[in-house]
């Protein structure tokens, strides 16, 4: 099989001068040519350690018999820019990395790939641009940032901010915190979208057994880069495609596994997103089907007890994979030209499991804890729940759906009848409700926060000042078309479609409407108006009034990143990829 590059050098006689004066050496020319593709750089944390891992690749790659040419497209952080405009501009970041990638690898095709990211939207950038270019490729996950002192993490940040503006704690137990929770580089140590993510990637066949969210100053992860470099090069010359382990079955395994260890709801963002690359189509209604008796398993922040890193040492994804076997597609093939079920029993023959333990001692005797492999990864019959972790409610208020992370919600507001405070603004909500403006028994609706309206931002600063409040934790709900940060608990409700931009029910609601809310039922309603109950059908008039009265913002966005993504994503329960159909 003649390799690609092989044949670009052939069309074009300036690429060999051109790759000379970049440092390569005469006899790289007629290697197999792999582009490393990474999020480095000095953004964050999760990005700021890749470098590392590109020249471990690199070096898997050389010895391998190919060269490897490094390409960078960093990524921002939605932490940094948490509670600012800048958060407006992390969904579309993803996109950009997409086009960014595709670009690289068209203008100078690649016989192979290795991509590399760690967090929210370097992540699934990366696995979508991967899909684009559909060249033979694997993915290494950047692993999690180490624990801080007394288990100290970064989603804690949030509640310590707000108990700090109620006036519950003094600046100096602020700074403590924000001094101690990010002490190494890597992904944030708590099953959020990052590291959600970086399950996902090995989840759907992509990355390598056993390498998604390693402790990110782990010597393994260094060698699994070094792995996946060479296994690049034998990709390659096999000529295995993304497309070839992308199938319905390998996105169903990873929803699967999204429900056993209660994922981010941005994953309903992206997986969406990601298979829409390949052609093919998973919905929210997918991941609800899927959910549905699917046994939630990893006892892992923010809704379990234990800081990120313990997954790796209690198994990482093997382990939560030989938990579900039974309803994963163990046929399905991988990335080491392997079945998932193959992949599995060689984990079982090579001392996985036990390096693995070995880690889990070290660890103990580190934080003078004692966990066991249990304590991390339930049994399947010993599960912390058997509903999977997520919930699409449907009704009047939301046609299209809206996402719930129930396994992070008090068990008080699975169903409940409450008073609609509409808010246009998160900063707005956000003064309300750290001003005891909101009360006991209210839906508060942040609106005009969509992917159209401002580009999907996180609302992460409101439910936490609310998830951290004992009675309004209990006895609210919080209710948007925008999203929430993986590390958000409480009663939150988010993707609401259609958004308000669009016009959707969510846009006509009014100060004391009554919002039905029916989590095991899957319902999300307009029950009542004026705080007044009324039947479906008089709901419905009012409603077609108000549509009637109801007229479009101007754009938020008039020009750049945003105006293009704000024209054209598509519904966030479709994924708020830019759709141009």
């Amino acid at each position: 099989m003649e390799l690609i590059s092989q044949k670009m050098r052939q069309l074009a006689p300036e690429l060999d001068p051109l790759r000379l004066g970049t440092g390569w050496k005469p006899e790289d020319l007629s290697k197999p040519q792999i582009i490393i593709e990474s999020t480095f750089g000095d953004s964050h944390p999760g990005s700021g350690h890749l470098d590392k891992l590109v020249e471990a690749a690199r070096k898997g790659i050389e010895e391998a018999g190919g060269y490897g040419a490094r390409y960078f497209c960093t990524d921002i952080c939605d932490g940094e820019s948490q509670g600012t405009d800048g958060i407006n501009f992390s969904l579309a970041s993803r996109e950009m990395i997409a086009n960014m990638i595709e670009i690289h690898g068209n203008a100078t095709p690649f016989d192979g790939g290795v991509f590399m990211a760690s967090c929210d939207k370097g992540m699934p950038g990366n696995l979508m641009g991967m899909a684009r270019l559909n060249i033979p490729s694997i993915m290494v996950t950047g692993g999690t940032m180490s624990a801080g002192p007394d288990l100290l993490t970064l989603e804690q940040l949030g509640m310590y901010s707000a108990r700090f503006e109620r006036g519950e704690i003094d600046e100096e137990k602020l700074t403590w915190a924000k001094h101690n929770a990010c002490p190494s580089c890597g992904a944030c140590s708590f099953i959020g979208t990052a590291s959600t993510m970086q399950i996902m990637s090995e989840a759907m066949g992509l990355a390598l057994p056993g390498s998604a969210l390693l402790p990110a100053t782990s010597p393994d992860l260094l060698d699994y880069a070094y792995r996946a470099g060479k296994r690049s090069v034998e990709l390659a010359r096999e000529g295995i495609a993304p497309s070839d382990l992308v199938t319905m079955d390998s996105l169903e395994n990873a929803i699967m596994v999204h429900a056993a260890i209660s994922g981010s709801t941005n994953c309903l963002l992206h997986l969406p997103a990601i298979a829409h690359e390949y052609g093919l189509e998973i919905t929210g209604e997918t991941f609800d089907r899927l959910h549905q008796g699917a046994h939630y398993l990893l006892d892992i922040r923010p809704a379990g007890r234990w800081p990120a890193e313990f997954f790796y040492y209690a198994g990482g994804v093997p382990a939560i994979m030989e938990e579900i076997r039974d309803v994963l597609h163990l046929d399905a093939m991988t990335v080491t030209g392997k079945t998932l079920g193959e992949n599995l029993q060689e984990l079982k023959e090579n001392g996985f499991y036990e390096r693995c333990q070995k880690w889990l001692d070290e660890a103990n005797k580190k934080y003078n804890i004692h966990v066991t492999r249990e304590d991390i990864i339930r049994p399947y019959d010993q599960a912390i729940g058997t509903d999977g972790s997520i919930a699409v409610l449907k009704g009047n208020l939301a046609p299209e759906g809206a996402v719930i992370k129930h396994t992070a919600c008090p068990k008080e507001m699975f169903k409940a009848v409450l008073y609609a405070r509409p808010f246009d603004s998160e900063e707005a909500c956000l003064d309300a409700v750290l001003h005891h403006q909101v009360q006991k028994g209210d839906a508060v609706f942040i609106r005009y926060e969509g992917p159209k309206a401002s580009g999907m931002p996180e609302m992460f600063y409101t439910s936490e000042a609310i998830s951290s409040d004992a009675e309004l934790g209990r006895s609210i709900a919080l209710i948007t078309d925008g999203r929430f940060s993986g590390a958000s608990t409480g009663p939150v409700i988010g993707h609401c479609s259609p958004e308000a931009a669009d016009g959707g029910p969510i846009a006509l609601v009014e100060e004391g409407d009554l919002i039905e809310i029916d989590v095991l039922g899957r319902k999300l309603d307009i029950v009542g108006i004026k705080g007044e109950r009324k039947t479906p059908e008089e709901v419905e008039a009012v409603l077609a009034q108000r549509q009637k009265s109801w007229k479009p913002r101007s754009r938020k966005y008039k020009k750049g990143v945003l105006r293009m993504f704000s024209e054209h994503a598509a519904s966030p329960m479709k994924g708020a990829y830019m759709d141009y159909d």
